[in-house]
Parts: structure tokens; sequence; C-alpha cells
């Protein structure tokens, strides 16, 4: 038998029933995307706040209880059994409402043009937003819009161009880096599962502002950010409040802004700055969450030795139904890929380079510019090798794969000295690899 969906005046609801569809856009309304279960009077009261009427899966309702007091309720279901410690947190599987099937329309070559110009103008604007807040200013958030927009259109058109460029270009600003490549990975994540471009511009704006609060923070505490002391790290939490307060007044959606209260808020409830778990989290916040701890992990401030892309792929799937929901991470992975855009590889063959895209049906064999031959010496000119083509018909023994991840940094792989033949025409990273 199939679920029926039916219409409830929002006064009519009960706890127990779960919400399928508003009478508004979701976006525009705190709550997931996804649809929950009410689980308390306060869901309740926040729904008459947001709407006149919703529907609720008559299939779907069952019973529940309210928490004691009224305090946090217990949403989604405790597994029972432990995973390093933690106990999981299992949801409902993920369904996007509506998703949209993007294809590639353009080459990677031809779409980098477009994005590097993306990244140096966002560049600028961010930094003249961060100087603005931290000088107390009211801060102009259009232009910062305005290039979110065209970021989407970009990850839309082809996702691994502008996810290249934020990888491999260098930047003066920890700040700007983290809450620009954050922002990306999130485009990346939220187009494999279809959200549609108003979505992805709340998402990727989201990102990008998630980080203002950390300007009112003192520099020394952020220079030692996660080796911090109790005291200090109760003081570095804040950041999140605080940049809620500074944007609310700005004009943002309230999808937006969700985005920037919700980020560090984690599926087990061990975030902050509200503790909040599972399906209270909204879908947005979520894959913000995701995209900024990966973030973290590839690439942390200078005193923290950076994991490598693979690794940090492992760890994250991992936590999976601990720190984040399962299906979430699993998009996440098959969006980027196991060998994310931007990460140093070895061949199995001994040569080295940089993986320039990947294939979701294969994703061990990437498309990599190799930049050293087997023993490691710099090639003239770097060639992009696309293993899944490269070894089609191949038996395993013949195969040219992945052998391991490498640090960033590793000696004589900088993409941006290389000229480049192979799958494409000839032409250079020099000038779109550059900040």
């Amino acid at each position: 038998m199939g679920v029926q969906q039916k219409k409830v005046a929002v006064h009519d609801l009960e706890v127990g029933m779960f919400v399928s569809d508003l009478d508004r856009p979701w976006h525009q309304t705190p709550f997931p995307i996804q649809g929950f279960h009410i689980r308390s009077q306060d869901d309740i009261r926040a729904l008459v706040s947001h709407c006149k009427w919703v529907l609720v899966d008559v299939a779907e309702a069952r019973e529940s209880k309210e928490v004691k007091g009224g305090s946090k309720p217990a949403f989604g279901t405790l597994q029972g059994k432990r995973r390093g410690g933690r106990e999981q947190l299992q949801l409902p599987p993920l369904s996007i409402r509506e998703p949209v099937t993007y294809e590639a329309v353009t080459s990677l070559k031809k779409e980098m043009k477009t994005s590097k110009r993306l990244l140096d103008d966002m560049e600028g604007a961010l930094d003249q937003l961060f100087e603005t807040l931290r000088a107390d200013g009211v801060p102009d958030l259009r232009p910062i819009a305005a290039i979110t927009s065209k970021m989407v259109s970009s990850v839309v058109r082809q996702p691994d161009a502008l996810l290249w460029l934020s990888r491999t270009r260098a930047h003066d600003s920890y700040l700007y880096r983290h809450a620009l490549n954050t922002s990306v990975w999130a485009l990346v994540c939220g187009r494999h599962l279809g959200l549609n471009e108003g979505l992805l511009n709340h998402l990727g704006l989201g990102c990008l502002l998630s980080q203002v609060g950390k300007t009112t923070l003192p520099a020394e505490l952020l220079a030692r950010e996660g080796q911090l002391s109790s005291e200090e790290y109760l003081t570095y939490r804040s950041y999140v409040g605080r940049g809620v307060r500074m944007l609310e007044n700005s004009g943002l959606s309230r999808a937006v802004l969700s985005v920037v209260q919700g980020h560090r808020e984690r599926h087990n409830g061990s975030g902050f700055p509200e503790g909040v778990r599972g399906d209270r989290i909204p879908l947005l916040a979520k894959v913000a969450g995701i995209a900024e701890f990966f973030e973290s992990l590839i690439a942390p401030r200078s005193h923290a030795e950076p994991m490598t892309p693979a690794k940090a792929v492992t760890l994250l799937y991992e936590m999976r139904n601990i720190e984040f929901q399962e299906d979430l991470v699993e998009n996440f992975i098959q969006a980027i890929g196991i060998y994310p855009t931007g990460s140093l590889v070895e061949l199995t063959d001994g040569q080295r380079g940089i993986v320039v895209s990947h294939s979701p049906e294969r994703r061990l064999w990437p498309r990599v510019m190799v930049m050293t031959d087997a023993a490691s010496r710099p090639l003239k000119t770097a060639k992009i090798i696309d293993l899944a083509r490269y070894n089609e018909g191949k038996e395993a023994p013949e195969t040219v794969r992945v052998r391991d991840c490498l640090p960033h940094g590793t000696e004589g792989l900088d993409p941006s000295y290389y000229d480049v033949t192979g799958v494409e025409s000839r032409w250079s990273l020099s000038r779109l690899i550059s900040g």
C-alpha cells in the first residue's frame, strides 16, 4: 500500500505526523527540505508561525512521546549499536523533492577561463566584506550574492572547473580560502543531490558567509584553531552566533541564515551552537557541515598537518550516522570521488600527477594530469591520462590505477608550471591557476 498525502490545517496537527509538504517553498522556512516527523508541541508551534496548512503522509504517521519537560526531542532512531564508542543515529532515507539531473555542457578548458574570473572577483568581494565587518561597518552583500549565482551556474555547467581552481591556486587569507573552498565542495555535492539552482544559491552563499563571525574573534585565538583550551574553545564556538547576529538584518533569506546557523551542528547532537541533531538540522546546513569539515581536514591552518583527500574521505565515511547523516556522506563522496579533483596522486606505474576530474561510474579511475615519469623526473609537458579509458579492455594486471594519495605541496608537483596535452588540445594552466 502506497503512502497517501492528506491536507491538514496546522492547528490540527498532532505529534507523530510526518510533514511531507508545505503551503510555501521549503527554502523560505527553517524546516528540513526532505520532510520531518513532528516530535513535540514546539514543532507544531513552529509550523503555525510559518504555514496555514501542510500535507502529511498518512502511512508515515506514528506514535511519539514528547520529551519530559519540553527539552530536546530524540529525533531519528538510535541503532543501539556503537561504532568507535559512539552511538549511531539512523534517519529515514534521504529524499530530495523534484531533483534536477544536471549534465556537463562545457569542456573543462573552457569553463576554467570563466571560473578563474569568478574566483578573482569573489576574492575581492570577500576581502571587502571581512574588512567592513572588522571595522564594524554595514556590509553590502549584493556583490557576493551576484558572484555566488555565477558560481552556481559554473558548477552546473561543469562541476570540476571551479573545484580544480579553488584547490590549486594560492591564497593569502586562510579565512577566505576556507570559506570559498567549503562553498565549492558544497555546491558540487548539492549538484549531485539534484538541488535546484535556487537552493544551490542559498547553499553557496551560506557557506561563503559561514565564517564571518570569526572576524570578531582575537587573531591569536584563530591562529591556534584546533589547539584551544576548554575556555578558549567556548569563545571560539561563539563565532556562529556572532555571524548570525551580524547578518540577520541584512536582508538574507532564512535558508541562507540557516546554513550560517547550522553548519557546525552535528548529526548526533555533539555540534554547536544549539546541539540539535538528526532531522532538526536543515538539509542545506548538513551539506555545508560536511563540506566545511572535509575542507578543514585537507587544508587546516598552517600549524596542523593536512590530511590527504583519500584519508579524509575514509574518515568521513567512518563518521556516517555519528556526526553526519549516512546517505549525505555517501552522496558527498560520490560527488567528489574517492580521489577528489585537485588530489596529488601516484599511479601504480610510478608516474605522479594531479586528479583533474573523475567519473561517477568509475570512481577509482579518474582523469590524471601526469607531471613526472616513473622515476619521479619532471616532464617537460604534462599530459592528461583518462584511466577509465586507458584501462578499458585490459586485464587487471595490465591496468594503471592510483596507488596512493600524496600530501598537498609534494615537491615537483605544481600544475601551474605545465602546459597540458592529451585528451584536449594543448593549453596552459599557469594563467588560469595563478591568483
